[in-house]
């Protein structure tokens, strides 16, 4: 027992952590806070998030970057270079590119995060009903989401967006957003169905279905939310994937129409003359480009850090 004491009389003041020191045992990091810690020594992360903020901006307050009207066009301004407020010069229309550019934020943005939206919530189901009850409705699911992954996408897009947006008077907006919002779904729920079986056999689960707690709490507060981080990930990457996607169906003339802006529709204009005036085209594309880059680095980024395999 000296022995012990000399021992611990011999430790040096200042060793152990404070909490040791104060008698308090360490407090374990949840994954969100070691997901946090990582992302915020992210450069990817950060650099995403700027980029996420300033096309935010746009898209929500266009007047902070021009005053121009994206719809006054004057002919005889027909290509005309870059002079005064129209930094991108003008169209074969002699609208002001950059106006055009950055008004087309916002539909670009409203079609992918709403779409994602809907994408995201018909997954989340499909996803926690297949992983949770499992037997003839997981089977039933399944093939039913396989159905969906064999379907090409463009030719579905096409289809189902030219159906939805029939009548002459819409600009195309909503069926778009309905069209990819219906294609668009299956990789979520996919990753739902398999972190909500990871979930449902852990011990916690169990105890709370012998204390009688129903299918619905137990799949709401408890599994759900230690089932919806890969979940989040997923349909991060899903909205840069709809931002483009949305841009190709208009491009293709199956999209957003009328008097919508969209950077998909000035891609599609730009092109008829992109040889000689390449840069009505150039421009909207280099935004589209790297709004669809910022969602993926973000959701990379966000995917990297909830990942354990990769700490």
């Amino acid at each position: 027992m000296s022995d012990v004491n000399a021992v611990i009389d011999a430790e040096p003041a200042g060793s152990g952590t404070p909490n040791h020191r104060a008698g308090k045992p360490d407090k374990a990091r949840s994954l969100t806070a070691d997901a946090w810690a990582d992302l915020r020594k992210s450069k990817i992360f950060w650099t995403a998030i700027v980029l996420v903020l300033i096309i935010a901006l746009m898209a929500a307050f266009p007047s902070l970057f021009t005053s121009a009207d994206p719809k006054s066009c004057t002919l005889s301004n027909q290509y005309k270079g870059p002079t005064g407020g129209a930094i991108f010069g003008y169209d074969f229309q002699g609208c002001d590119v950059y106006a055009k550019t950055i008004y087309g934020a916002y539909n670009s943005l409203f079609v992918g995060f709403m779409s994602t939206l809907i994408a995201s919530l018909i997954g989340l189901i499909m996803g926690l009903a297949t992983g949770y009850f499992g037997g003839w409705l997981d089977a039933v699911l399944s093939r039913f989401i396989d159905v969906m992954l064999g379907i090409p996408f463009l030719l579905g897009g096409i289809v189902l967006s030219r159906r939805l947006s029939s009548d002459p008077a819409s600009d195309g907006v909503w069926a778009v957003i309905l069209t990819l919002g219906l294609l668009t779904w299956t990789s979520g729920a996919r990753v739902m169905r398999s972190a909500v079986i990871s979930s449902k056999n852990q011990d916690y689960v169990a105890a709370g279905r012998m204390l009688g707690a129903t299918p619905a709490r137990l799949m709401l507060r408890h599994i759900l939310p230690n089932s919806i981080a890969s979940f989040m990930v997923v349909n991060t990457l899903l909205l840069g994937v709809n931002i483009g996607s949305e841009a190709t169906l208009s491009f293709l003339g199956v999209g957003l129409k009328g008097d919508a802006i969209s950077w998909g529709i000035m891609i599609a204009d730009g092109t008829k003359f992109a040889r000689s005036e390449p840069w009505p085209l150039v421009w909207p594309a280099i935004f589209l480009g790297a709004t669809v880059l910022a969602f993926i680095m973000l959701g990379d980024a966000i995917r990297d850090a909830f990942d354990p395999k990769l700490r």
